[in-house]
């Protein structure tokens, strides 16, 4: 496995000047460089010209709007500065900021390591290397009692905004333009730092669509479509707006107790340095990190699917509060995933409710606006600042309610213009994982595993993420043996169904999308 890259230089400065600095330093690095057998240095491999790009900003804005699955763009971000921010430079550039560490278990299990089943530590980028090199220090420092072999450790979610709040031109290094959305920077985006087997629950995102920039080592991404949602068994426990979890460990699949999980069609890629993901809406993905030390930049594109999936949210955020409000609290019921602040009220969740039907038809009238005046419409729309897992208040506008500038030009892009992106060395497909390059642990369940895999070829999917601790949540609803008939099946007399097995149901994707049509029906009368 590849280790962390080496340390680059920290210019300091204006943008225009670092970046000049960069350019000249890279330059320097490009003559200088090593040609191998094939003729080819290892820098011009990766970038034959940074100033070119494979595609225009609006080929790739039309290409990241329309394209209805997973691929990777390549050679788009040769002279993006960021590509320099491996973890020594960030260590240095931070300065000995301290970050939050999610804390995991690298021993695998059937069942999902949620973050509310996660330990967290408060550390500086510099602790974390000394720990992933296995350097004495870490015996007294915050990685402690964590021995590296033993678990990993994720910064994962820290909003650039806000980790370099006061050192806002490293914003510049990050050139989302080049994809087609001009003023997204670092600003819009947000860094992940992980060890090896860090990973995330297999979810899918309620808002946008997703770019990821591969800075430093590896991470593999299982992905399934969001046709797949019924086989991954979907759940809002734990809580978080934005993000549905997979009660299933995709990597290690307990198909006893979910047996549906055959049919879901696996799409596998390694995400390598200098590579951009691109995940459409609602596509299920686990990401796990292969490499010793990894660092991603991503950020979420609005899309105007995103209003009506406020109402969703809304009416899913109100009825779990308000359900598990009227439980008895449990230190047991880990129920509220720890990236929300808090359980709000239920006055504000109808307020938010309602804020939210309001936000969906002002832009559903400004979307006909826009059809029957196109040419005047354009000066009025404003940029959004909606962030995944950004927290709204009440008595601001819903942020649902704004539009990234000219994005409606691209969310009904017609089938004819799909037929017009070919893939090739600069925009590789994710495909469907075959049993012959399949990579996923089978382990025990390996012959199934292997059913699994050629079951419902046509579908695509999200991944699941690697279980790492052997706890049960309460929503996973294992029947013991006493509870079963001979016959395998629940025992009606003795089976007892918990608040968030209701939840499960009540508030499952498909049934809180009929709601909000339904809602936004009423309303409209």
């Amino acid at each position: 496995m590849a280790g962390p890259a080496a340390a680059a230089p920290v210019y300091s400065g204006s943008p225009c000047a670092r970046n000049a600095k960069w350019r000249e330093d890279d330059k320097a690095a490009r003559a200088h460089a090593v040609v191998p057998a094939h003729g080819l240095s290892a820098v011009s491999e990766l970038a034959p010209c940074a100033d070119v790009k494979p595609f225009t900003p609006e080929k790739a804005k039309e290409i990241v709007m329309s394209l209805q699955q997973p691929a990777v763009f390549c050679n788009m971000v040769d002279n993006w500065p960021a590509l320099h921010w491996n973890t020594k430079y960030l260590s240095a550039l931070l300065d000995g900021k301290t970050i939050q560490f999610r804390i995991g278990m690298k021993t695998m299990d059937l069942v999902p390591q949620f973050e509310t089943r996660c330990s967290y530590v408060e550390a500086t980028l510099q602790e974390f290397l000394a720990w992933s090199c296995g350097q004495p220090s870490c015996l007294s420092g915050p990685f402690s009692c964590y021995e590296y072999s033993k678990y990993w450790a994720y910064a994962d979610y820290k909003y650039i905004a806000r980790l370099f709040e006061h050192k806002e031109e490293v914003f510049q290094d990050i050139k989302w333009s080049d994809f087609g959305f001009p003023g997204r920077s670092g600003k819009e985006s947000t860094l992940w730092i992980g060890s090896e087997g860090a990973n995330t629950p297999c979810h899918l995102d309620s808002y946008g669509c997703n770019l990821v920039l591969q800075v430093q080592g590896r991470k593999r991404w299982h992905l399934f479509p969001p046709g797949d949602t019924s086989f991954l068994y979907p759940t809002r426990i734990p809580y978080e707006e934005s993000s549905v979890f997979s009660k299933v460990n995709v990597a290690n699949p307990d198909l006893k107790r979910f047996p549906e999980f055959r049919n879901a069609t696996a799409h596998m890629v390694t995400l390598s340095p200098g590579q951009v993901l691109l995940v459409p809406r609602h596509w299920w993905h686990y990401v796990e990190s292969i490499d010793p030390v990894t660092v991603s930049i991503n950020s979420w594109i609005e899309l105007d699917a995103d209003h009506e999936a406020r109402v969703e949210e809304a009416i899913t955020r109100t009825l779990v509060c308000a359900i598990k409000s009227a439980e008895n609290p449990s230190d047991a019921d880990l129920w509220l995933n720890p990236t929300e602040i808090e359980a709000t009220s239920h006055d504000i969740n109808l307020q938010y409710l309602n804020r939210a039907v309001s936000a969906y038809f002002k832009c559903q009238k400004a979307s006909v606006s826009e059809q029957a005046h196109p040419s005047s419409f354009g000066a009025e729309k404003m940029t959004s600042a909606s962030r995944k897992r950004r927290k709204r208040q009440v008595g601001t506008e819903p942020e649902g309610c704004k539009l990234l500038t000219h994005e409606a030009d691209f969310s009904t892009v017609k089938a004819e213009k799909l037929q017009k992106i070919s893939f090739g060395p600069h925009l590789i497909q994710v495909l469907p994982q075959s049993q012959e390059t399949s990579s996923m642990d089978a382990r025990a369940v390996e012959s199934d595993y292997r059913d699994l895999i050629h079951g419902n070829e046509g579908g695509h999917f999200g991944k699941l993420h690697c279980a790492r601790k052997l706890l049960v949540m309460s929503n996973d609803c294992e029947m013991p043996a006493n509870q079963m008939d001979s016959d395998g099946s629940p025992n009606a007399s003795q089976t007892t169904l918990s608040t968030n097995d209701l939840l499960d149901c009540l508030v499952n994707p498909h049934v809180i999308s009929l709601v909000a049509q339904l809602l936004l029906e009423r309303t409209r009368i």
